[in-house]
């Protein structure tokens, strides 16, 4: 079981060494910092994501400083069940595991993520005019696109629409998600999709 911390390096934060002494203090042992210049791209932290495992846990400083809003956190969320990932919040003062923050209630989750979208803009707002010069490097690239693929995977394996995927995915068409279901093996069961896709055929055919 591997524990991460994550901190967005946003202009506006305050709390960056309070935060980083309570992730070691946790016993985090791979504790991640994200410039605020890849704010849109957020390469680290989907590098991440790609490298959980069962079990693992994630610290971040607050969810709308990780995730971008609401869909990224529904789509996050599936892959923390999925995985069985533990989730801790320390300025939300959330914990999936249950052991800490005793105090928080259901109705303090739900204003939090009712805050979700405004705070992620907010932050996002902070953050523009401080883009990133350097070109996005083909590892990074790498790990955007297993990120997608296996945010794709985990929506499917959890019930979701085809519609909703494709949505949460931002490719331009439907057709790319079966082309991730279909590269990765993924056994087709939604309407008239069962089974690999096969060669498409021809119009004249």
């Amino acid at each position: 079981m591997a524990k991460y911390g994550y901190l967005f390096l946003t202009k506006n934060l305050s709390t960056k060494d309070e935060d980083l002494a309570w992730m070691k203090a946790f016993g985090c042992d791979n504790i991640i910092e994200e410039e605020g210049a890849q704010e849109k791209y957020r390469p680290q932290w989907r590098r991440m994501l790609t490298r959980l495992g069962k079990g693992d846990v994630i610290v971040v400083s607050k969810l709308s400083n990780a995730l971008r809003g609401i869909r990224e956190l529904g789509v996050f969320l599936d892959l923390c069940r999925e995985y069985r990932v533990r989730l801790v919040s320390i300025h939300d003062r959330i914990d999936t595991g249950g052991e800490l923050f005793p105090e928080t209630g259901v109705n303090d989750v739900i204003d939090t993520i009712s805050r979700l979208s405004s705070e992620a803009t907010s932050v996002r707002r902070s953050e523009q005019g401080l883009k990133s010069s350097r070109k996005v490097r083909p590892n990074v690239k790498r790990g955007l696109r297993q990120y997608r693929d296996k945010t794709i995977i985990s929506m499917y394996n959890a019930g979701h629409s085809i519609d909703d995927i494709w949505e949460a995915s931002g490719y331009a068409s439907r057709a790319s998600v079966f082309r991730v279901l279909n590269r990765n093996g993924i056994q087709l069961n939604r309407g008239p999709h069962h089974g690999p896709l096969g060669k498409r055929k021809k119009r004249d055919e």
